[in-house]
């Protein structure tokens, strides 16, 4: 553990702040579609990526999801502290996005570290502000963009994270993220493949051109 935390975080974090987390985390891997918290669980840990990404998802009163962003290698979920307080209950999904691997700091050390260590403080606080940033940004493709902007959006986002030109994904997984219908992704995924930006295969689609 202590040498992939050297790799991706010893520019971020000192030499002392590198040892507490090797003692103190716990090293996990999570499979593709894995989920790592559900809503209404206690958190009782936060991660650090090491590599893969998770997808955090919200959950309205008809069951119904939304994808709220992705976290990916070098990231972390500080919202989830905000749980932690007065032992409230997880509000949000994480899922593995991709085979992941992660460090799991427990909670108890988020505010133990925050105050011995400015590098740990910052990189809280920065997470709290990307995190924000993003939950905006989903917010403002919901209330401004049309629902096919939204799903060019999404592809790319997905091509992106994955570096892929692939996404192994069925219409129904695609409308449960982006909270809408299966019959309302199929016909603009139909009609993006008569433009000639996708072509759509069983539970796969190839992106071709997405600008």
């Amino acid at each position: 553990m202590e040498e992939l935390l050297n790799l991706n975080y010893a520019h971020l974090f000192e030499t002392e702040l590198l040892k507490e987390i090797s003692e103190a985390g716990i090293l996990k891997e999570a499979k593709e579609g894995e989920m790592l918290m559900d809503i209404g669980q206690y958190i009782t840990a936060m991660p650090l990526l090491i590599s893969g990404a998770i997808k955090i998802l919200r959950e309205d009163q008809n069951g119904d999801e939304l994808l709220l962003y992705f976290l990916e290698k070098g990231d972390t979920c500080a919202l989830t502290l905000s749980f932690t307080r007065g032992q409230r209950k997880s509000e949000i999904r994480a899922i593995a996005e991709l085979d992941t691997v992660l460090i799991m700091i427990p909670i108890q050390k988020m505010e133990e570290w925050s105050s011995k260590y400015k590098s740990w403080r910052n990189f809280i606080f920065d997470s709290y502000q990307n995190r924000l940033e993003e939950m905006l940004d989903t917010l403002d493709s919901i209330a401004f963009m049309r629902m096919d902007e939204r799903l060019l959006k999404y592809l790319r986002d997905k091509q992106n994270l994955t570096q892929l030109d692939e996404i192994h994904s069925t219409h129904q997984d695609i409308a449960y993220e982006m909270h809408t219908s299966r019959v309302v992704i199929s016909r603009l995924l139909k009609k993006l493949e008569l433009e000639g930006k996708l072509k759509i295969n069983r539970n796969k689609i190839e992106l071709l051109d997405l600008n």
